[in-house]
């Protein structure tokens, strides 16, 4: 591409590019006012300055208010000592960060590549995401679970296993959808690390029960089982299989029979997948299949939920640099989850077109679980390395064998190299060869969510009639 050949040619493109995004983010989607960071520190500041419980707080005009486990609302106490807008600042920073942490553990050796021209595009891209810029506009937690759960697929597949399962614990203590990569963790035999991660959870459990005991009963005896608290089931952002189930169902209520076996097919291809992977070593692949199916399985999975599906569009990209049409597939994938197209069935999903148009981010999240390219040899994966004192030893100097001169002489031992998410067992390879729960809060959308001046929430428990 001539624009992009030199350095002031590339710096055009990425201006264009930002400015493109900043228009497109400033006109076409409607920001979320940092609806749910504002719950966050409402519910923490009414705990801590007021005395109430943070499950009794309601965001003023509204009847919504914190539905997280306890240990959440302990993890932002900070909060109570910020004004909301640096607690916004503050929140803000936190997602920069495990955007940044997500995107190397993702593609970083790839982007080190490309350098400051790759990044820059990358970014622009990654900004236009729906579930991504409404992470960043409501004020949530997701990138930031995200990049914990990943940060233990890392440990894991560069050899630092001592501490993986710290981040899982801590993010299923969190939110309650992460707890599933405890089982991927089983299915892959990494017993000490599933183990860490269910002690971790505990104890940060523990402490939240400790901190705050009324509002710990009370949670787990009654809030943790009312999906009433959370939203209405069939509101168009809810896209997981219960919300299908819901829309179909409207207005009564969905079967639960069905769910169930939905659900149940739904675990069974995931096993069957993640297995496969596993035993290819695809670990990242692993990693990526489960958080599909845990988007798929809760009960309530709103559009900004969605980042789970990040490693999975991360993977697609990189096989499509090698096989062309993957990259026309990943090319279609990404411009639906950027368009917002599932809002044009905000006020009727009756009907072919809404079943299959208000649930298009449904339909994209089993696709990538039954076709993700997983289980096998990655090309163009950027490669994780094991640190060396988790290595084999190279072997001691001998004396060189002597071999006829057409005869090929064989390579110099080296490191493992392994593709990015693939589990690495201590065996080296001495020859080289030539990517709900519940949330926290609702609030009411605005009768047109996405051209609307007014805004407004991705979901709510009471549509406007």
């Amino acid at each position: 591409m001539r624009l992009t050949s030199t350095d002031r040619g590339r710096l055009l493109f990425v201006l264009a590019l930002a400015t493109a995004v900043a228009v497109f983010t400033a006109t076409v989607p409607l920001l979320r006012d940092w609806f749910d960071l504002r719950v966050y520190h409402g519910a923490v500041d009414a705990w801590i300055h007021h005395g109430g419980s943070v499950y009794d707080y309601r965001v003023p005009g509204t009847e919504y208010g914190f539905t997280y486990p306890p240990f959440a609302a302990v993890s932002m106490l900070p909060m109570a000592l910020l004004a909301l807008h640096a607690a916004i600042a503050v929140g803000l920073l936190l997602n920069l960060a495990a955007t940044a942490f997500v995107l190397h553990v993702l593609a970083g050796e790839r982007l080190r590549r490309h350098g400051w021209f790759g990044l820059a595009v990358t970014v622009c891209l990654l900004a236009l995401l729906e579930p991504v810029r409404d992470t960043f506009s409501f004020g949530q937690v997701n990138l930031v679970l995200l990049a914990l759960v990943l940060g233990d697929a890392w440990l894991l597949s560069t050899g630092r296993a001592r501490w993986a399962g710290v981040g899982i614990g801590l993010a299923a203590a969190i939110k309650l959808t992460p707890a599933i990569f405890i089982v991927l963790l089983l299915l892959a035999r990494r017993p000490r690390a599933a183990g860490t991660a269910v002690g971790v959870a505990a104890t940060a459990t523990a402490l939240a029960a400790w901190v705050m005991p009324d509002a710990s009963r009370f949670y787990w005896t009654e809030a943790v089982w009312d999906t009433t608290r959370i939203g209405r089931l069939d509101y168009v952002s809810n896209q997981s299989l219960q919300g299908v189930l819901a829309r179909l169902a409207d207005p009564a209520e969905p079967s639960r029979a069905a769910w169930a076996l939905a659900a149940l097919a739904v675990l069974g291809v995931w096993v069957w997948r993640a297995r496969r992977a596993l035993a290819a070593d695809d670990l990242l692949g692993a990693f990526a299949l489960t958080g599909l199916a845990a988007c798929l399985l809760s009960p309530i999975t709103w559009v900004h939920h969605l980042v789970w599906l990040l490693p999975s569009l991360a993977i697609l990209f990189g096989e499509g640099l090698s096989r062309r049409r993957l990259l026309w597939i990943a090319g279609g994938l990404y411009a639906l989850l950027c368009s917002s197209v599932v809002w044009l069935w905000f006020d009727d999903a009756s009907g072919i077109d809404g079943f299959v148009g208000s649930n298009t981010y449904v339909w994209i999240t089993l696709g990538l679980l039954l076709g993700l390219p997983v289980g096998q040899a990655r090309v163009n994966r950027p490669p994780w390395r094991r640190r060396t004192s988790d290595t084999a030893p190279a072997p001691s100097p001998a004396a060189p064998a002597r071999v006829p001169a057409s005869a090929s002489q064989p390579t110099e031992p080296s490191p493992p190299v392994m593709a990015a998410g693939t589990a690495v067992e201590p065996a080296v390879d001495t020859r080289r060869g030539g990517r709900s729960e519940p949330t926290g809060s609702t609030r009411p959308a605005a009768p047109n969510p996405q051209s609307s001046s007014e805004r407004a929430s991705s979901y709510t428990a009471k549509p406007p009639a």
